[in-house]
Protein backbone atom coordinates (compact mmCIF):
# COMPACT_ATOMS: atom_id res chain seq x y z
CA UNK A 1 0.00 0.00 0.00
CA UNK A 2 1.25 3.44 -0.89
CA UNK A 3 1.92 5.73 2.03
CA UNK A 4 1.12 9.41 2.08
CA UNK A 5 4.83 10.15 2.49
CA UNK A 6 5.60 8.30 -0.76
CA UNK A 7 3.03 10.30 -2.73
CA UNK A 8 4.25 13.56 -1.23
CA UNK A 9 7.90 12.80 -1.99
CA UNK A 10 7.07 12.05 -5.61
CA UNK A 11 5.06 15.27 -5.97
CA UNK A 12 7.80 17.35 -4.37
CA UNK A 13 10.45 15.72 -6.57
CA UNK A 14 8.52 16.22 -9.81
CA UNK A 15 6.80 19.47 -8.84
CA UNK A 16 3.50 17.98 -9.98
CA UNK A 17 0.56 16.26 -8.30
CA UNK A 18 -1.43 14.05 -10.67
CA UNK A 19 -5.14 13.34 -10.48
CA UNK A 20 -4.34 9.75 -9.57
CA UNK A 21 -2.09 10.81 -6.71
CA UNK A 22 -4.75 13.22 -5.43
CA UNK A 23 -7.30 10.41 -5.40
CA UNK A 24 -4.87 8.11 -3.58
CA UNK A 25 -4.29 10.85 -1.01
CA UNK A 26 -8.05 11.21 -0.44
CA UNK A 27 -8.36 7.48 0.17
CA UNK A 28 -5.34 7.35 2.48
CA UNK A 29 -6.41 10.42 4.44
CA UNK A 30 -9.80 8.81 5.10
CA UNK A 31 -8.05 5.99 6.98
CA UNK A 32 -5.73 5.91 9.94
CA UNK A 33 -2.29 7.29 9.23
CA UNK A 34 0.87 8.13 11.12
CA UNK A 35 2.01 11.56 12.28
CA UNK A 36 4.82 11.37 9.72
CA UNK A 37 2.23 11.07 6.94
CA UNK A 38 0.22 13.99 8.33
CA UNK A 39 3.33 16.16 8.44
CA UNK A 40 4.22 15.15 4.88
CA UNK A 41 0.73 16.08 3.72
CA UNK A 42 1.03 19.48 5.38
CA UNK A 43 4.35 19.98 3.58
CA UNK A 44 2.61 19.15 0.30
CA UNK A 45 -0.17 21.64 1.06
CA UNK A 46 2.37 24.37 1.68
CA UNK A 47 4.26 23.50 -1.51
CA UNK A 48 1.03 23.67 -3.51
CA UNK A 49 0.09 27.02 -1.97
CA UNK A 50 3.49 28.53 -2.75
CA UNK A 51 3.57 27.18 -6.29
CA UNK A 52 6.34 24.65 -5.76
CA UNK A 53 3.93 21.87 -6.73
CA UNK A 54 1.34 22.23 -9.47
CA UNK A 55 -1.90 20.26 -9.30
CA UNK A 56 -3.27 18.57 -12.39
CA UNK A 57 -6.82 19.03 -11.08
CA UNK A 58 -6.40 22.80 -10.86
CA UNK A 59 -4.87 22.96 -14.32
CA UNK A 60 -7.85 21.11 -15.76
CA UNK A 61 -10.26 23.51 -14.07
CA UNK A 62 -8.29 26.49 -15.29
CA UNK A 63 -7.71 27.73 -11.74
CA UNK A 64 -5.02 30.32 -11.31
CA UNK A 65 -3.28 30.92 -7.99
CA UNK A 66 -3.60 34.48 -6.76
Amino acid sequence: MTLICDLVQKALKTGYLTLEAEEQLRVLLATRYELEDFNAFMTLQEAAMTGQVKQESRERLGCVAV
